[in-house]
């Protein structure tokens, strides 16, 4: 009599206790929990018979394989959804990666905060209650020269917030030039409309002048807004109003002006090439009421969006009863602070990341390029290449759309792998690597790698083209 193929192989599949017993999946039980452990087991049982029945291709039984499958599916399920990976991309403020990496410092001060009790809302010196932004306030009004700042979770927060505060219900003139969209949808239309404000756009998108701003200003006009197109440019028959002409007309019409500038930059990016980054001290210098700015971004800090300007208006904010479902907590606070004493010691260069990467001479990574190949070349398939090649990093995160940095680049090709697996397998790696793909190549540029991770990349390239 012929045997039911299907039959055989749900007999060939062992038990739970069998499971459990084997010595690599109860460590796994020791080191988390019997019950989590026996689930997965169930899981994954489960999966392998509904397999079998649906008639599809025979999975492998051996009980070694069963046994390594099983191990790797709990601990992937074990694994951080949230994962620290190597940017090879050279996008130094990669949206997608998390943005800025955080200075040591940062880390320190996030990891103190959490784990033990601080004064976010208790003034030490006079034993009473305080406002959460005390502990970022000094510093801020110091590095910028205001007159006071708040602190929300991000910079689209901080502007929503600003025209709830000041202009619900009324209207806020904008360049129809700078009604941009900052990324993952967002629009400044849009921002306005939850805000309550009613959108008031003046001139064209190529071109505004100042007049077109005086005509538009009414009875019910309760802001200017002036907003940084930080992601793109405009070049050729355009005209902007400097910030100086649009604060001499708010002053003459008795009317607040609000610029968002967008990434936030405190320090001078000339001698690297990038200059067309507004500074939000330079606005709050001329006279701008308010500024939001985000801490993400070329500040090099924690995700934020800060408010600075005249202390009346701030004041209004922080009264603002959406400012609660706004703010942050401890953990952005501990390191927008010790991101921010870099900036105050004269130490952001050497201590903030974006900042330490945006300055890192050519030669530099050139020499850690000639040692990296060493390394890859002294085990290299033979099926597989290593390039060099001059490229560009770009800043990225919406900052410099026109601003690049030379960098040395690796450029990797297999006769085994197409572009694209190679570049899959890196990512398969632990921790993953994610590099750029062009003209048929896996790119890596080591300005965004750090050093403490070159070994680590190197035996990621090995393994991706093996």
């Amino acid at each position: 009599m012929d045997r039911d193929p299907i039959a055989e192989s749900l007999r060939r599949i062992p038990s739970v206790d069998h499971l459990l017993g084997q010595p690599a999946i109860a460590a796994l039980a020791a080191r988390t929990s019997h019950g989590f452990v026996v689930s997965e087991i169930q899981a994954f049982l489960g999966e392998l018979r509904s397999h079998i029945r649906a008639g599809g291709t025979e999975p492998d039984l051996e009980p070694g394989a069963l046994l390594e499958r099983l191990k790797r599916r709990i601990e992937e399920r074990l694994r951080p959804s949230l994962r620290t990976v190597i940017n090879a991309t050279g996008v130094i403020i990669h949206t997608n990666l998390g943005r800025a990496p955080l200075s040591a410092a940062a880390q320190e001060s996030i990891s103190a905060a959490g784990a033990r009790y601080s004064n976010l809302e208790f003034d030490l010196q006079s034993g009473e209650r305080s406002h959460r932004d005390q502990v970022l306030e000094s510093s801020l009004k110091e590095l910028l020269c205001c007159e006071a700042v708040t602190v929300v979770n991000n910079n689209a927060a901080a502007l929503l917030l600003a025209l709830n505060t000041i202009a619900s219900g009324k209207e806020v003139v904008v360049s129809r030039g700078e009604l941009v969209e900052i990324g993952g949808s967002f629009r400044i239309p849009e921002i306005l409309g939850k805000s309550g404000a009613i959108l008031r756009e003046v001139g064209t998108t190529n071109k505004t002048r100042v007049g077109d701003y005086a005509a538009a200003i009414g009875p019910d006009t309760a802001l200017l807004l002036r907003v940084h197109p930080s992601n793109f440019r405009m070049r050729g028959f355009t005209q902007r109003p400097e910030l100086k002409e649009l604060l001499g007309l708010a002053r003459e019409r008795g009317i607040p002006l609000m610029e968002d500038v967008g990434s936030g930059c405190l320090a001078d990016l000339r001698p690297y090439g990038i200059a067309d980054e507004p500074m939000p001290r330079e606005s709050l210098a001329l006279g701008a009421d308010l500024v939001c700015f985000s801490g993400d971004k070329l500040l090099g800090g924690p995700q934020a969006g800060i408010l600075a300007g005249k202390a009346a208006w701030i004041a209004m904010i922080r009264r603002n009863p959406l400012m609660r479902t706004y703010r942050v907590g401890k953990l952005i606070s501990a390191a927008l602070d010790a991101t921010l004493t870099s900036y105050r010691s004269g130490r952001a260069f050497e201590e903030i990341p974006v900042l330490r990467l945006i300055a890192t001479p050519y030669d530099e990574l050139e020499r850690r390029r000639r040692r990296l190949v060493r390394r890859l070349k002294a085990a290299l398939p033979a099926d597989a290449e290593v390039g060099m090649l001059r490229g560009e990093s770009v800043i990225g995160g919406g900052s410099c759309p026109e601003s690049v940095l030379p960098s040395p680049l690796l450029a990797l090709r297999s006769r085994r792998w197409s572009a694209g697996r190679l570049e899959a397998r890196l990512r398969a790696f632990d921790p993953p690597v994610v590099a750029r793909l062009e003209e048929d190549r896996v790119l890596v540029d080591l300005r965004t790698v750090f050093p403490s991770q070159e070994r680590t990349l190197a035996d990621a390239i090995l393994a991706a083209l093996s």
